[in-house]
């Protein structure tokens, strides 16, 4: 072989050895490109997850904040009626001494 026909060969093979190396790059470039679209995706989908997790035990939270009122207000609501019939059994006691009391006062004075 010729020295130029060499040295064409030479430079065709260096010339195709840069094509493939550009490609190469371009293929690399494109994947991490695909990588970061793929990895924001999955922190997307990662951040949807929390935050339905975060509403879902929020609603939780909320309805048994919600029962426990309504069982702190039946106890109340209980205990209210409780004190209430009690203080109307004491307030019939009460009349009652009053009565007894003022019966007395009256059949004292009344012997005098």
């Amino acid at each position: 072989m010729a020295r130029p026909e060499v040295l064409d060969r030479i430079k065709g093979a260096e010339d195709e050895a840069d094509d493939l190396i550009a490609e190469a790059e371009r293929d690399r470039e494109e994947r991490i490109a695909e990588a970061r679209e793929e990895a924001d995706s999955i922190r997307e989908d990662a951040r949807q997850e929390a935050q339905a997790l975060k509403d879902e035990r929020l609603e939780e939270a909320r309805e048994e904040i919600e029962s426990e009122r309504e069982e702190i207000l039946a106890e109340g609501e209980a205990e209210r009626t409780a004190l209430e019939e009690r203080a109307a059994e004491n307030r019939d006691d009460a009349v009652e001494y009053t009565v007894d009391l003022f019966t007395e006062a009256v059949n004292v004075q009344s012997q005098t």
